[in-house]
């Protein structure tokens, strides 16, 4: 960050995102300060026990991002996107759930809302600006002719995966100020800057609370608590509720030993549990690959593998089909292996050089049938 540019700063009301606009006015760019407005109101959220990205509690993220700014001397503009939130958001997050897998709210709005209307509309209405900034836990770099994401320096809160589907042409004009700072840092920087939000709470969720109320009107209805031969164990409430690897909330004993969501057959209505053993899997099949690593592309290659934001990366073979989608292998097996989830690709340096949607998982019943 050596050269003066004019930085548009995505601001969510966090101290994050504060300090990443503090940073980069310190030293010597031209800042302006954006946030998307995301809650229409028409949805029938009430504010819970934690702070939440999106529901009710917006207007006090704005106000909190307009003390920032007037902190700094800065500019500060808010950009509506409720519309296009709801469609592109919460209509995948309801859809998903409905089709029995386990969406990733953070990873589609980061691609089409944060870094894409939010950055287009900005420019629309006339704000010119060379680069845009996230307070995202991040890092970049060149290789290969192409951009490309490495994670943080601090890794407890690398935030890569959540972003793992920003292509090259457009990480060349993004910054990530906070890449090589850790938590602390980061509030003591907004302490020492004199900002509101230096002690805020982070925002751990999608929404706050209790999401049910996102599925009213929809056919959510109860269900057979299944084993894996179709046995019948109890009812469930409505397949949106689960998740694979999920014990809590199963509602009752399903037998002698712990069970766990193994799978969710949305076409029968059914959640089907095992034991914890089975929850592994020796692979899976993705779509919607994106192999960001030119040197990557094309062929089969190894890499290390992460199926959610908070599971240890593990050795894997990503062996693309050219239609899009790929199969990864592991060379040993991971549990609870969610489809809908991400599973995004580093190389030994923590370098981001692809991704995929997580279509099933596959076990060895299923690769011998392959094979």
């Amino acid at each position: 960050m050596h050269d003066t540019r004019r930085v548009a700063v995505g601001l969510s009301g966090g101290v994050d995102s504060a300090v990443a606009a503090a940073l980069l006015v310190e030293a010597g760019h031209e800042v302006t300060g954006l946030t998307m407005r995301t809650w229409s109101g028409r949805l029938p959220l009430v504010e819970g026990g934690g702070h939440a990205c999106y529901g009710p509690g917006e207007e006090s993220d704005i106000a909190a991002c307009e003390a920032t700014c007037a902190r700094l001397g800065i500019p500060y503009r808010t950009v509506d996107l409720a519309a296009e939130y709801e469609e592109r958001v919460v209509g995948y997050f309801r859809s998903e759930y409905l089709a029995g897998r386990t969406p990733n709210p953070c990873v589609r709005c980061n691609a089409e809302l944060k870094f894409g209307f939010l950055v287009e509309r900005a420019r629309a209405s006339g704000l010119e600006f060379d680069a845009f900034a996230t307070g995202h836990y991040a890092r970049t770099l060149r290789r290969n002719g192409a951009t490309l994401l490495r994670t943080a320096a601090f890794a407890p809160k690398d935030q890569t995966y959540f972003i793992w589907r920003l292509e090259s042409a457009l990480l060349e004009r993004v910054i990530f100020p906070l890449g090589d700072l850790d938590k602390e840092a980061v509030r003591a920087a907004a302490r020492r800057l004199g900002l509101e939000v230096a002690d805020k709470p982070e925002s751990q969720d999608f929404v706050s609370g209790d999401y049910a109320p996102l599925f009213e009107g929809l056919p959510v209805e109860p269900g057979d608590i299944v084993d894996e031969s179709g046995a019948v164990l109890g009812r469930h409430r409505g397949i949106v509720h689960y998740t694979v690897g999920q014990r809590r909330g199963l509602g009752q004993s399903l037998g002698p030993e712990p069970r766990y969501v193994m799978a969710i057959d949305a076409e029968r209505n059914r959640v089907v549990v095992s034991s914890d053993q089975r929850l592994f899997a020796e692979g899976l099949e993705g779509r919607e690959l994106l192999v960001h690593d030119p040197a990557l592309r094309g062929k089969s290659f190894d890499c290390l593998a992460r199926i959610r934001q908070n599971h240890r990366p593990a050795p894997a073979r990503v062996e693309p089909s050219g239609d899009g989608r790929a199969r990864v292998l592991f060379e040993t097996p991971q549990r609870a292996v969610a489809p809908g989830q991400s599973a995004v690709f580093y190389d030994t340096d923590g370098v981001l050089v692809g991704g995929a949607v997580i279509e099933r998982a596959l076990r060895a019943a299923d690769l011998d049938r392959r094979n």
